[in-house]
Formats: C-alpha cells, sequence, structure tokens
C-alpha cells in the first residue's frame, strides 16, 4: 500500500467529536442598515391615531389624469376632464363631445409635437412618455417651462386663444399626446354656442382665485403695512381644514414558535429563544422600513402631492435632477432616499461632470452628501422592470424629504409603553404552549408615517439605473 494512502494521525472529522467548534450566531443576508427609521423623529400616538391639522387649502394642486388603453388606444373619460377647474362648471354631456374631439398622435425621440410661432395647438395630455415645454429666452436660449409625464397636461387656460403657441413641445422620449383637433374645436364651439362664455368665466374665476392664495393654496392673511396712523387695519382670520387627514397605527405581526425541548436543552453558546426571536424582530423592522416607502396609504410614495412629483430629464439621475428637487423641498431637507443602485447612477453622473459628491458616517454607514444633504440608500425603493439577478436596466424613483414635528416635515408615529414592550412599540407576548410542548410567542409592532405639509416630501421619478458611460468610447472620438 502506498505512503499516500495510510492514515498517519486522527482525521480533523474524527477529532471534531471530542472538540466544541466555535461557531456564530445566525447571521441573515436581508438586514439592512435601515436608515429610514433611525433619522425619523417618532412621535408617541397615545389615543391609537394621530390627526393632521391643517390650514385650509382654497386652491389645490391638479393631479394627473389617469390614462385607460382600450384595444391599445390611451383615452379618458368626461369625469377624467371634470377634474380640471376649467371645465368643472360643464355638464357631461358636452364634456363627452369634447373628449371625443381628443386625438392620438405619436411623437419621436427630440421630435417637436407642437412649434413656437407656428402651430395653434394648445391644451394636450400625455398620455406616455416624457415630454418638456421649452420657449425661447431673451438671448435665444431654450428656457424649459414644464416636464410633463404620463397623465400630466398643458395649456388648458390658452384652449381658445387664437394667436399663434408662445411654446413649443418637444418629446424627450417616444412620447404619445392627446390633443384637440383645431378643426374639431372649431366646430365644437360653433355647436355649443355657450361654450365660450362658460369656459371664459371659468378662467376669470380661477384668476381670481389664484389671484387671492399663496404659492400653496392657502388664502392670504389680510394685513396692513406702514407707519401712517390713519390706516384702518384689516380684519382677518385662518379657516382650518375641515376633513384633516387621519393616521391609524399599522400592525405588523407574526408568531414565532419554539419547542420546549429546543429551549430547555440547546442553549449553549447562544440562547435558541432568543436567537429566534431576534432574526424575527429583524425582519419585522425590514417589513417596517418598506410599508413607511411603499405602503399606498401612508407610505412616503402615496404621501407625495403630484405637485411635488418630477421626472429625470435624462433617465439616469443627474445633478440638476436633484438640484430640482432641493428647489421643491427648499425649508430644511433632511436627506434623500434611494435604492443603492439609483445611488450608484447618480455617482456616475457626478463622475461624468467631473463633481463627485463628498462621503460622510452615518450610525457607521458611509453615505454621500449632495449640497450637505446625505443620500440614504435603502433597497425597499423598488426598482421596476430589473432582470431576476436583481441586475440589468430598470428604474426607480429619489425620494427627499423634511422630517420633524416643528418643521412642518415628515414623522414616524408610534406608542411606546404597550403590554409586553420589548423596545418602543414593539411587543413579545406568550401566547401558551400546545399539546405537543411547542411555545408560541406573539410579536407585534405598531408605526405608521405622516407627512405635516404637501411640500415635505418630492419625488424624482423615471429614474433610470443601467446607463454607463463609455469614457474608452469617448477618448477615442476625441482622437
Amino acid at each position: 500500500m502506498a505512503d499516500s494512502n495510510l492514515q498517519r494521525s486522527v482525521t480533523t472529522a474524527t477529532a471534531r467529536r471530542l472538540a466544541t467548534t466555535t461557531k456564530t450566531a445566525p447571521q441573515m443576508g436581508s438586514i439592512t442598515p435601515r436608515l429610514l427609521l433611525k433619522l425619523l423623529p417618532w412621535v408617541q400616538v397615545s389615543g391609537g391615531t394621530f390627526r393632521v391639522n391643517r390650514t385650509k387649502v382654497e386652491l389645490r394642486k391638479n393631479d394627473r389624469l389617469p390614462i385607460q388603453y382600450v384595444n391599445g388606444v390611451p383615452s379618458f373619460t368626461a369625469k377624467n376632464l371634470k377634474a380640471i377647474p376649467l371645465f368643472s362648471e360643464f355638464d357631461d354631456e358636452i364634456l363627452n363631445r369634447l373628449v371625443s374631439s381628443f386625438e392620438t398622435k405619436e411623437v419621436d425621440v427630440d421630435k417637436l409635437f407642437v412649434e413656437e410661432g407656428k402651430d395653434k395647438q394648445r391644451f394636450f395630455i400625455v398620455a406616455s412618455g416624457q415630454a418638456e415645454v421649452i420657449s425661447k429666452g431673451p438671448h435665444g436660449e431654450d428656457l424649459r417651462i414644464a416636464l410633463l409625464g404620463d397623465g400630466e397636461y398643458f395649456g388648458e387656460a390658452d384652449l381658445l386663444d387664437e394667436q399663434e403657441s408662445t411654446v413649443s413641445v418637444r418629446a424627450i422620449t417616444p412620447t404619445v399626446f392627446l390633443g384637440l383637433k383645431l378643426k374639431e374645436l372649431i366646430k365644437f364651439i360653433k355647436e355649443v354656442p355657450d361654450f365660450r362664455e362658460t369656459f371664459n368665466k371659468a378662467v376669470d374665476k380661477q384668476l381670481r382665485l389664484k389671484a387671492s392664495v399663496n404659492d400653496n393654496g392657502e388664502k392670504h392673511i389680510d394685513l396692513v403695512s406702514g407707519h401712517e396712523e390713519d390706516n384702518i387695519i384689516p380684519e382677518t382670520y385662518i379657516d382650518y381644514e375641515e376633513n384633516p387627514t387621519e393616521y391609524s397605527l399599522n400592525t405588523l405581526q407574526t408568531v414565532v414558535r419554539v419547542h420546549t425541548r429546543v429551549s430547555d436543552l440547546y442553549n449553549n453558546p447562544y440562547n435558541q429563544l432568543e436567537e429566534q426571536l431576534r432574526l424575527s424582530i429583524e425582519s419585522i423592522k425590514e417589513r417596517q422600513e418598506w410599508e413607511l416607502i411603499n405602503n399606498k396609504q401612508f407610505g412616503l410614495l402615496a404621501a407625495a402631492n403630484p405637485a411635488y412629483r418630477i421626472s429625470a430629464r435624462y433617465g439616469s439621475p443627474t445633478p440638476d435632477d436633484l438640484d430640482e428637487l432641493l428647489s421643491l423641498v427648499w425649508k430644511e431637507p433632511a436627506f434623500f432616499v434611494a435604492h443603492p443602485r439609483a445611488i450608484a447612477a447618480f455617482e456616475r453622473e457626478c463622475t461624468w461632470r467631473g463633481v463627485p459628491p463628498v462621503t460622510t458616517d452615518l450610525f457607521g454607514t458611509k453615505v454621500i452628501l449632495w449640497r450637505g444633504v446625505p443620500l440614504i440608500p435603502s433597497d425597499k425603493v423598488e426598482v421596476e422592470g430589473q432582470y431576476l439577478t436583481g441586475r440589468g436596466v430598470g428604474t426607480t424613483k429619489i425620494i427627499l424629504v423634511r422630517t420633524g414635528e416643528q418643521n412642518q416635515g415628515v414623522i414616524g408615529l408610534h406608542q411606546s409603553g404597550i403590554p409586553g414592550e420589548i423596545a418602543p412599540s414593539l411587543s413579545a407576548r406568550l401566547m401558551g404552549l400546545d399539546k405537543f410542548g411547542v411555545a408560541s410567542y406573539l410579536l407585534t409592532k405598531y408605526f405608521s408615517l405622516a407627512a405635516l405639509t404637501d411640500d415635505a416630501i418630492a419625488v424624482l421619478e423615471n429614474v433610470e439605473v443601467g446607463y454607463y458611460h463609455d469614457y474608452q468610447h469617448r477618448n477615442k472620438v476625441e482622437k
């Protein structure tokens, strides 16, 4: 027999029978830093429900129109059109006839749907895609007036204006527009003689209302300024919303089951019950962060007002896009929240422009800053359209928030002091043993989120995470 086949000593497999291996506590790959939970200020909700009282909004921002597709053709209803203030005074019969006058037009990238100084197209709706409304500046440069996405519209106040358009509308992506045919509009006005008068009255009413409110749609407070002694001091009052928003605490629950034989005999070096509870609590907190972002009732994305949603102009998130977000939440912005791949895409754009962002340490995690505001990574901000591998192309969102009750920002809601509490608003309670000796423990987490004002949250939409700059190709072109 060859020497290589001789056993020269006790094997490691045999030796392990007499030795205790050094081991770790159970590891869980889905655990993340959960910086959102750490950065949100938490407010005690003793009654289980939190009411947000606001001053009355007289003029609300326009919502996006829901676009339906019938056999692949985009359309909308008279009810949708009636949601636009200028059309709210018309009955459904008239609006149905007006809706039927809209035509669908597909426009390729970088092509004009409306040309300034030539076309008379006024009111249009973006059914799908992205388009920018631009106008020539005093030096001949293009100035962007608006960037429109799905369901957004423009020019309704100038519907009956017979002059050439003062703006151009250019498609940034392949875009489908819904616009009124000029001939159909002229025909419609002739058939409905009262339409012009009623519409003009609605425009005048809207202009008067707009002049009486501030940028947030709240009524101006009557004040007097000056040092003259004979000034009459105006009388005023602050009105409140009649139906303020109320937030009930959301509940996350699960039952952890551990056999008493396991918890009695196998607790060295790690307590079996404690580890089961610890890992279950970690999962609850991960789900809590997901709910704070994506919940349809109270999540950050659902709480964002349509007026504070903008689209990434070129797909990839650029410094210009984040600056635009900061112009919306300009009063003490606290932090951005974005998927790690969105942050990586933003860093690539910064590198391309030669303006790499600085980094800072936050709760032991390295994060980047833009204009002094940290970008918080969270994989709970979902990427849509990515491959099963988690890589590849896809779109996501970047959220900017202001926090704090005193700052009229975003706050977390919870109730501490509940029975069986092991952490604020988190309880673990023994439910009992079954006939097999299995113990059941009920874990419960109560929480919610409230945005105190509309300008506390802004969202950058249609953020593409799969674009990379080809530096080698660029260098060849330059040579």
